[in-house]
């Protein structure tokens, strides 16, 4: 083991550690603690819990919220009522509440009002309220409150946002985003998905704002000095991540969907007429799901609200989904293929959430794959059947790489993983809850067939409804559905619904995926599975066996055949000898597949010579499964780089674009100029034959952006020629002339080459009323080969003035991967490593985003030691940290094993380099 391997494992056993005396089972209360000094208050006295945990002694029944933000001053006063129902004898109350000044504290008790001590404990975001009259239990008592804070900084809690109007005026908002565990700094409240409880709102406003809640206004009251106060119906059961509060200058558009639901859209005034599309995707995806799980929406009213300053994508709160800009906002003149995609799919995936996640939520966030995964997955369904043109099917596939990529380390979790700490909390939000558990959701569907999986989710909805569940409840919930019980002839057993817990056990509890090996041999097809593990020890890899759904097609058969993997090893028999076997149709299992023998030959033979012969997804699985093997020393990389010689004549999206993201980054790790130009010259004639249009499918109109994006950069001359003369044009016009939009990004690529380009495109960035345009903007701002001006973009997203400081850690990112960036982006996020985990908490995926990100094409030991050095006295034990460890780790031996042999191969395969001067990018 190496030293650097040595320090992973310490990190990894660090980060372990704070969680191996915190597995508590999901209930637990007082006489569960174990015997240790308590913690103190800030009074000074003994704090009475010692739990990061709440206990289960009380719990909440109903909220009675009043909020009274002021957008002058940037602070909020507030009251809570809390009705209380006592589960065991105590005069001690436990509940959260984070950064909130507590100004009166009292109990209503049968024997009338009295006061509470208020005992506080930061650390773990707690109140403790005592009375000294005891809490019998059965009994349900009120609790009343009242607090106050400045609106929060960062893009959690109770928030400011703001905006500049059209003529400069600059305008402020407060918004919420409460998941996982920022209601408690909002107001105080027990802040676990398994309090769920009603609530009923008040929201104290001037007369220009509107204030917005998850239910519908049912009267406004006039009050003296000029404040409305705002009722808001009494809303069903729910978890406090999911309240939700706007007070804005918002306007809104509105529909009925068929069931009578309200659907509005809300926004800054001077984009309103940007909100159409989103309202009739809305509109359409709730009719859907509502038809779809065959439980009616609950509430009467569904809000979209654009919010100015999002950190995440989206947020489900339940009746008002909130959403960054760029993800609910649509101009047909203006938007492109991608754009009417991406906001299609995260309404999409928002809406889910009103079933899975709002109406029926995990019980802790160990299982937060419940929901996200769920959310996901159903994009993916809901898309395919509302808006079968935007062929979301073509980008599934995606969604699976990703995920292995991060679930291919030793610091990988299990969809299902033990969590107690916020921080923890905030990184089970990464590929492994969201894309690792729409996937093997997806394979669970293909496995049990369509139509059984859906009646047993339907199942799960009603049977849990309002409630909180657990991995089992959802696998009891598809037990005795049919399967391909038909198909049992040609398995070693046949697949029975009573061995579902068996069999997802082992893809929800425990970590990484299967890799399988098939060798052919005559009619007998030999089988066997590993961890698939991109560390050199062994030991990281034993103990793990995972039931695996098998599916197969031959050369002698098109037909789809399945095989349920069991056992480490096993031997299916064909009905006769073949050329070629292909296992995971489609992809659609959560698994790699290694062909040994004659196995990556033969199927190399067939793509050359008839790549149509295999899907589109499969040829896509066939170049991700032979370059990963290659990290792992199953394959050689001339292997590899053989079978993607095809794709010179490759046309689908998802195969070209799995092609150049398996091979740039080789070109990145090498700095070779052999090497781009080999893989410019492998896609030349699919590039050339791109049109600078908007014409053609989403896919095509998607493939064309990337494909000429990628020429441009590359250098490929005619497309640097267009995209030059575009740009020209557009900006003698002072950024008037209509571009089509799928290939703007390119032309202003070429554009923000030059000083004068850059400048012109940051102030057209700078008064654009459109989002996606911005964004394109933006992305072709971040990819200059002008070091001081890639400087001055990632200062410029820090202060928030122009660029919003929420587009920060794309911005960070997308410098780092330009060769003339990556250096500045690491300085960058050290030099500023404090405020950034101030703005967007230490465990957020944009931090972890930034910190892998920024760091994963390094491959050197020199970069790895100054990695190192940095983060040894900053969280050791965050996982983001470990992963790059782990990838930086995987780089170097990736350079050490393989360089040599690539240089070999380019000079056989390779074209010969151009006369003329490249500039790198």
């Amino acid at each position: 083991m190496t030293m650097c391997s040595l320090l992973v494992l310490v990190l990894l056993l660090e980060l372990l550690a704070p969680s191996l005396g915190a597995q508590l089972p999901e209930g637990h209360n007082e006489e569960d603690n174990v015997s240790s000094p308590p913690p103190i208050a800030t009074n000074g006295q003994p704090f009475p819990w010692d739990q990061m945990r709440l206990p289960e002694t009380v719990s909440p029944v109903h909220y009675y919220l009043l909020i009274h933000p002021n957008l002058t001053s940037l602070d909020f006063t507030g009251a809570v009522r809390i009705e209380v129902q006592v589960h065991k004898d105590t005069s001690t109350i436990i509940l959260h509440s984070k950064a909130l000044q507590i100004a009166k504290a009292e109990l209503l008790a049968p024997e009338g009002p009295g006061p509470l001590q208020v005992l506080e404990y930061p650390a773990f975001h707690q109140l403790a309220l005592v009375s000294n009259v005891l809490l019998v239990s059965g009994w349900v008592y009120e609790v009343r409150l009242e607090f106050s804070a400045n609106l929060s900084d960062s893009f959690h809690g109770f928030y400011k946002s703001s905006y500049r109007t059209t003529s400069g005026e600059l305008r402020f908002l407060a918004s919420t985003q409460f998941e996982a565990t920022s209601a408690r700094a909002a107001f105080p409240c027990f802040d676990e998905p398994a309090f769920k409880a009603n609530y009923t709102i008040q929201i104290r406003r001037e007369a220009r704002h509107i204030a917005l809640s998850n239910m519908p206004k049912v009267k406004t009251v006039e009050l003296p000095g000029g404040l409305l106060e705002d009722h808001f119906d009494t809303s069903v059961k729910m978890s406090t991540y999911l309240v939700a509060f706007i007070v804005s200058d918002f306007l809104s558009v509105s529909k009925t969907t068929s069931h009578g639901v309200k659907i509005s859209v809300y926004a800054v005034p001077d984009k309103i007429d940007q909100t159409e599309f989103a309202l009739n995707a809305a509109v359409k995806l709730l009719d859907f799901y509502d038809d779809y799980f065959d439980i009616p929406y609950p509430l009467p009213k569904q809000d979209l609200a654009a919010i100015p300053d999002f950190q995440s994508g989206a947020m489900e709160n339940w009746g008002l989904t909130t959403y960054r800009e760029s993800g609910l906002l649509f101009d047909s003149s203006k938007s492109s293929a991608s754009d009417k995609l991406g906001i299609t799919m995260v309404i999409a995936h928002e809406l889910a959430h009103q079933w899975f996640g709002n109406l029926v939520t995990m019980q802790w966030w160990n299982d937060l794959w419940l929901n996200e995964g769920f959310a996901k997955f159903m994009e993916f369904v809901s898309v395919n059947i509302t808006n079968p043109e935007l062929q979301v099917n073509d980008f599934f596939l995606g969604k699976c790489f990703e995920a292995m990529e991060v679930d291919s380390l030793s610091s990988s979790h299990p969809v299902s993983s033990q969590v107690e700490t916020p921080s923890q909390i905030q990184e089970m939000f990464d590929d492994v809850s969201y894309d690792k558990g729409a996937c093997i959701l997806h394979m669970l569907r293909d496995f049990l067939t369509p139509e059984a999986f859906k009646i047993g989710i339907v199942r799960y909805l009603r049977r849990y409804s309002y409630q909180n569940t657990v991995n089992t409840h959802l696998w009891d919930s598809l037990t005795n559905v049919s399967v391909h019980e038909k198909e049992a002839t040609i398995c070693t057993s046949s697949p029975k619904t009573g061995r579902m817990l068996a069999i997802m056990d082992t893809w929800t509890l425990q970590e990484g995926f299967p890799l399988v090996t098939v060798e052919l041999r005559g009619r007998q097809v030999r089988l066997s599975q590993e961890r698939y593990l991109k560390t050199h020890d062994p030991s990281q890899k034993e103990g793990f066996l995972w039931q695996v759904p098998l599916t197969y097609i031959t050369s002698s058969s098109n037909t789809v055949h399945r095989f349920l993997l069991q056992t480490k090893t096993d031997v299916l028999y064909l009905p006769e000898e073949v050329v070629w076997v292909k296992f995971n149709v489609d992809m659609s299992g959560y698994y790699m597949v290694h062909y040994e023998g004659d196995g990556w030959p033969s199927l190399t033979s067939l793509l050359l010579t008839n790549h149509t012969a295999l899907s589109s997804n499969d040829r896509a699985s066939l170049i991700n499964n032979v370059f990963q093997l290659v990290s792992v020393g199953k394959v050689g990389l001339d292997t590899a780089l053989d079978l993607s010689l095809y794709l010179s004549k490759e046309t689908e999206i998802m195969p070209v674009t799995q092609g150049l993201g398996e091979l740039v980054p080789l070109y990145k790790l090498m700095e070779k100029r052999d090497m781009v130009d080999f893989i410019v010259d492998l896609f030349r004639d699919l590039i050339d034959r791109q049109t600078w249009t908007d014409e053609g499918s989403v896919s095509e109109r998607m493939l064309r952006s990337y494909l000429l994006l990628f020429g441009s950069v590359r250098n490929h001359p005619p497309c640097v020629a267009n995209a030059t003369q575009l740009f020209k044009k557009w900006r003698a016009s002072d950024g008037n002339m209509s571009l089509p939009s799928d290939i703007s990004l390119a032309v202003f690529a070429m554009g923000a080459r030059d000083p004068e380009g850059w400048d012109f495109l940051f102030e057209k960035y700078r008064h654009s009323l459109h989002t996606s345009v911005k964004s394109r903007i933006k992305s072709a701002l971040s990819i200059s080969p002008l070091q001081h001006k890639l400087q001055s973009l990632m200062e410029q997203s820090l202060g928030g003035e122009v660029m919003k400081t929420q587009d920060l850690p794309h911005v960070v990112i997308s410098v780092s991967r330009n060769p003339k960036g990556y250096k500045l982006a690491w300085d960058f996020l050290r030099h500023n490593w404090h405020t950034l985990i101030k703005k967007f908490d230490l465990g957020s995926h944009s931090v972890s985003g930034m910190v892998t990100g920024v760091t994963n094409q390094y491959s050197t030991r020199e970069m790895l030691d100054e990695v190192g050095v940095f983060f040894k006295n900053l969280c050791r034990s965050y996982l983001g940290i470990i992963q790059t460890y782990e990838s930086i780790e995987e780089n170097i031996r990736w350079m050490d094993q393989h360089l040599p042999r690539l240089q070999a191969w380019l000079d056989i395969h390779g074209p010969r380099p151009k006369p003329q001067p490249h500039e790198d990018l």
